[in-house]
This record gives C-alpha cells, structure tokens and sequence, in this order.
C-alpha cells in the first residue's frame, strides 16, 4: 500500500482553508488543545487572513480570535474533542465575518459534532473575493462544498 506525501501543518501559523479534493496529497494539523489528536484529509491547504505588519512587527490573524475562544473559561483548552455547539459555531461566524469571509465560508451546522478546536468544518459558498486578482482561492466550484478551517492547536 503506497501511501500518499503528507503536509504536517503543526508548526505554521496564522488561519487557513483545507480544501478536501483529490490532491494527491493529505493535510494533516494536531487539533484538539491539549488532546493533540492529528487529524488529516486528502485536499489542498490555502491561508487566510494571516498578516504581519512591518511598522510595528505586529501579527494579526482570525486564529488569535479563535484560539483566545478555545482556551478561555468555556473549553479551558480541552479542545472540544466532543465537538462544537451552536455558540461555538456563531462565534466561528462571527470571526469569519469581522476577517471579511463570511460570504465565502461558514461553519457547516450539519457537522458540529465533527469539529474542534483548530479542525471546524465549513461549507464553501463562494469564490474568497469579488476580486480575482485579490482572492486567495478561486474557481473551486461547484459551490457550495465542504472545507476545513484550521490554525495553530493550543497546546
């Protein structure tokens, strides 16, 4: 049995989209806070939103949002291996739609129980921008299709 090249995310940083497709390739992320589990998928790895300012040497990136919601009092770190529940998945949203990516990606609802932290699976509705020229994914349609936003695990 061959196995296929892995791309082990476990040390990059900042926000991205796991695009499931017949790639050739799995992507894989230690996810889960403590729990460390490594989940992977057969698929393409897009970052989003990820951003380091050279004035002031400053990183900005949904997954501070994000990861600050996972290890604060609600999960404390645990990772929410028993999966999201609706609060999780409208604070995912509303991340999403504060970083401008909300008309593209939303938390997939039907697959919350399948989710947790740094592993939440989506639905991709759209190409990431108006603006072919600015989007960092496009014509991966039909739309709407499964993803998987990922970021760096808590641990």
């Amino acid at each position: 049995m061959n196995k296929k090249p892995t791309i082990r995310l476990y040390d990059a940083v900042g926000t991205g989209l796991i695009v499931p497709c017949a790639s050739g390739v799995m992507v894989s992320n230690q996810t889960g806070g403590t729990s460390c589990q490594q989940p992977e998928i057969e698929g393409i790895y897009i970052p989003l939103r990820n951003d380091y300012g050279l004035k002031d040497f400053r990183f900005s990136s949904p997954e501070l949002e994000l990861t600050t919601h996972f290890v604060g009092p609600k999960h404390r770190g645990a990772g929410a291996t028993s999966g999201l529940d609706s609060e999780d998945a409208d604070f995912v949203d509303d991340v999403l739609s504060r970083n401008g990516l909300d008309r593209s990606i939303r938390v997939d609802r039907k697959r919350l129980n399948n989710s947790q932290e740094a592993w939440i699976w989506v639905v991709i509705h759209a190409d990431e921008s108006n603006d072919s020229d600015l989007a960092m994914f496009a014509d991966f349609g039909p739309y709407p299709r499964h993803g998987i936003l990922t970021w760096s695990n808590s641990d």
